[in-house]
């Protein structure tokens, strides 16, 4: 195993011709495609790997400067795909991981037959012509907190960006993954996620994009999902489902399983 794969704990299942990559967002894992993974395996080469950063890698590979941008990660996810020897993939991505993907494919196309975009967002903030969902001073209010009581906050901000009661296994489970993750750490990858813009390198997108997104969502308001329908540069379908929050793998399975397989499988050029 590389030093690559070993750091973002990389696993490869199942036993299909085509590569599957699966992605995951801010404060989760690779746990969070848990009931979506056992539909994949007779089909696909499924990659998992874990973002850096997030709970379960060693905090001491987070590299604060190089994470400062979202293009830290992406040469991570490059880096994962070269070192795996992987010529061609569909990759899922979940929220910031949708932006990954898509800054990945900027700088090789080639390994990128389609990006399933799952709860992406190419900006949190609100601007004079764009509604991301955020103002300024709710970032900041956002980010005092997890500087103040990181515990308090992830208790507070778990049911909120799943959505539903604070007792559902998903809030739980998302809960344990977010407080997982070393305060300082969390606090970073926050502010780089939250304040990047990402909407100026969408039209470089040349893959085909599968953009896929609760109608409910407190971090990514629905009218984004059709932004990036309009301004992505290649071929792109978008599909709004009726599950709500922004981990509907987990909170929703039943919902988003199939229409995850089902965006997974169809081409959109045919």
């Amino acid at each position: 195993m590389g030093v690559t794969e070993e750091a973002h704990n990389v696993k490869v299942l199942g036993s299909g011709e085509q590569v599957l990559v699966l992605a995951h967002g801010f404060g989760t894992d690779q746990s969070v495609w848990k009931h979506l993974l056992p539909h994949l395996l007779e089909d696909y080469r499924v990659v998992l790997f874990d973002t850096m950063g997030a709970g379960t890698t060693n905090p001491d590979y987070f590299d604060f400067e190089r994470y400062a941008t979202l293009e830290g990660y992406a040469y991570d996810l490059l880096a994962i795909l070269e070192e795996l020897r992987i010529e061609s993939c569909i990759l899922v991505g979940h929220s910031v991981s949708a932006m990954i993907g898509a800054i990945a494919s900027i700088s090789r196309p080639d390994l990128f037959t389609k990006l399933v975009m799952l709860s992406g967002s190419p900006r949190y903030l609100n601007d004079v012509d764009y509604y991301g969902g955020f103002e300024q001073e709710d970032l900041e209010q956002l980010f005092e907190a997890i500087r103040s009581n990181y515990k308090a906050w992830c208790s507070g901000f778990a049911p909120l960006a799943v959505g539903g009661d604070m007792d559902s296994v998903a809030v739980q489970e998302f809960s344990r993954t977010l407080f997982n993750m070393r305060p300082d750490i969390a606090l970073s990858v926050a502010q780089t996620i939250f304040q990047s813009d990402m909407r100026q390198i969408l039209g470089l997108v040349t893959v085909p994009c599968h953009i896929i997104q609760s109608m409910k969502d407190l971090a990514v308001p629905v009218v984004v999902s059709e932004y990036l329908h309009q301004n992505l540069g290649g071929e792109s379908i978008v599909e709004v489902m009726s599950s709500e929050g922004h981990l509907p793998q987990l909170s929703s399975p039943d919902i988003v399983i199939p229409v995850l397989l089902r965006h997974i499988r169809y081409d959109i050029a045919q």
